[in-house]
């Protein structure tokens, strides 16, 4: 090998690992800056102190208050309103993931079975309120409200959130019905079942997995919403947690029970996250050990 070779292969080998150390840089710089601000609030969930960022020594006083409602320290109540918003947030949030999966579920459906051009216009239009702003799809489902009459409240938060989880159910959907075979579906009507049937034991088994996708991912996308809350909700004193952050923030600072309770949310979401990724590596395992 030549001497000109060498310098070149040397050149291009350190280009390669100056890569590497920018990518990986990067990489860690944007998940420090993801995040930092989680770990902060899990590491002061375990101190008593009312301002993020003092800490004032180890204790599970704020888990004890969120758990109780009652600090036995300061000898008040929590803020009953905290827990008004959580009831209404979970309430919401599984009232609206289950509606949006079942239609979102049907949609896709529909639209696979649509032909190639009308299934890329339908796809299209379902892309539409993912790529939405927040307050774009809040303001005009509080003016269809408004016009239509109906007063806001609970109902009209759980329709809104509809409307924006529906479209992500059925995106979590469709993969699955391509991978499908389509034929199982006629076979099962040949062999005597009803339409119904072979929706429900033939076709939903295969659809799970994107159903239980589409299904989580609404109920984080309704527990993170605000702006389509904010406009929906009404003035009838319903909150849910987003809102009631934003209502607690203008007074000066945040409820400290809310940092033990961010951070159980996360962590519940988290284990939730492994959870369908060990079961899909599993399932995917057992599909290729049986080829």
């Amino acid at each position: 090998m030549s001497t000109s070779t060498q310098l070149e292969a040397q050149r291009r080998a350190k280009t390669a690992r100056l890569r590497s150390i920018f990518a990986n840089t990067y990489l860690w710089l944007l998940l420090i800056v993801l995040y930092a601000p989680i770990v902060l609030i899990i590491i002061f969930s375990f101190t008593k102190s009312k301002v993020l960022g003092n800490w004032t020594g180890f204790t599970f006083q704020l888990y004890e208050n969120l758990f109780t409602g009652y600090d036995r320290v300061a000898q008040v109540h929590v803020d009953p309103n905290l827990y008004h918003s959580i009831f209404y947030t979970v309430v919401i949030a599984l009232l609206a993931a289950t509606i949006a999966t079942l239609l979102g579920t049907l949609a896709a459906i529909g639209i696979y079975n649509m032909r190639q051009r009308d299934r890329r216009a339908i796809q299209f239009l379902n892309s539409i309120p993912m790529i939405n702003p927040d307050i774009l799809t809040g303001i005009s489902l509080f003016l269809l409200f408004v016009f239509l009459g109906i007063s806001r409240g609970l109902a009209t938060v759980v329709i809104a959130h509809v409307v924006f989880c529906t479209p992500y159910v059925v995106l979590s959907v469709m993969p699955r019905l391509t991978r499908m075979n389509p034929n199982i579906y006629e076979a099962a009507l040949d062999l005597g079942a009803t339409p119904f049937q072979a929706l429900h034991k033939v076709m939903m088994p295969e659809l799970w997995p994107g159903m239980l996708s589409g299904f989580i991912l609404s109920i984080t996308l309704s527990i993170d919403d605000f702006g389509v809350t904010f406009f929906t909700k009404g003035s009838g004193g319903l909150d849910t947690l987003s809102t009631f952050i934003y209502a607690d923030a203008r007074k000066g600072g945040l409820t400290p029970e809310l940092r033990p309770l961010f951070s159980l949310i996360f962590i519940t979401m988290l284990v939730l996250l492994i959870i369908l990724n060990l079961r899909e590596k599993k399932n995917v395992k057992t599909a290729n050990s049986k080829k």
